[in-house]
């Protein structure tokens, strides 16, 4: 399991010192929000680049914003490793996909926790990770959806009968509790804001969430 803390839950005002501290951490999650496809204002692209210049962590980077075909491209020229659109925000995410693994970033698609999955079912291979949202989008802290584990199931099966290595990852309220859940729901990327940050040791709750998903693996 890859744990990648979320910085939208960290003390903004010091993102390097906090970057700092989860020197365990597989990659740095940060949330793009444009306050039109979610409720939210949030970090953009110089953000990521001054994340860029203070770590040699993968950038592993979720856009939350409109017009996803327009828009997402240019986030590629930041130094990231990975980016999210979402389905819901995306007119051909098939060859939105393609256009970002040409630019040489990883290409992800994000899904709602409304948002059916099955029809991108014969698609799978076209991208690298897929993104199952654990909670409405848009604001760190809130309350794991259980029922979206079917979906994460749903694609490892699939994944697993056709042979495609595909990461995939949930995100929001992931902690102790849950992390173990997603695991056995066949999830490999764990995105970590609230239950990371709001601790008093940031970087001992990213090696206890992976603690736990070995604990969930041998009961």
């Amino acid at each position: 399991m890859q744990i990648m803390p979320s910085i939208l839950t960290s003390d903004l005002a010091r993102l390097a010192d906090e970057i700092a501290r989860v020197p365990s951490a597989d990659a740095i999650h940060i949330d793009v929000m444009d306050n039109h496809f979610v409720p939210n204002l949030t970090l953009g692209k110089p953000v990521i680049k001054a994340v860029r210049s203070v770590t040699d962590k993968p950038i592993d980077v979720h856009l939350m914003i409109e017009d996803a075909d327009r828009w997402a491209p240019d986030y590629a020229t930041t130094g990231v490793q990975t980016i999210t659109f979402h389905a819901e925000a995306a007119k051909a995410p098939v060859r939105l996909a393609r256009e970002l693994r040409k630019l040489g970033v990883r290409a992800s698609i994000a899904f709602c926790p409304a948002t059916p999955v099955e029809p991108f079912i014969g698609l799978l291979d076209e991208f690298d990770q897929v993104l199952v949202m654990t909670v409405e989008p848009g604001f760190g802290g809130q309350t794991f959806i259980e029922p979206m584990l079917r979906k994460t199931a749903l694609l490892r099966d699939e994944a697993n009968r056709r042979g495609i290595d595909l990461d995939i990852q949930v995100d929001g309220g992931v902690d102790l509790e849950t992390v173990g859940q997603c695991a056995r729901a066949g999830v490999n990327v764990a995105v970590a804001g609230a239950a990371v940050y709001q601790s008093a040791d940031p970087d001992s709750m990213v090696r206890a969430l992976r603690q736990a998903v070995d604990q969930a693996a041998q009961d």
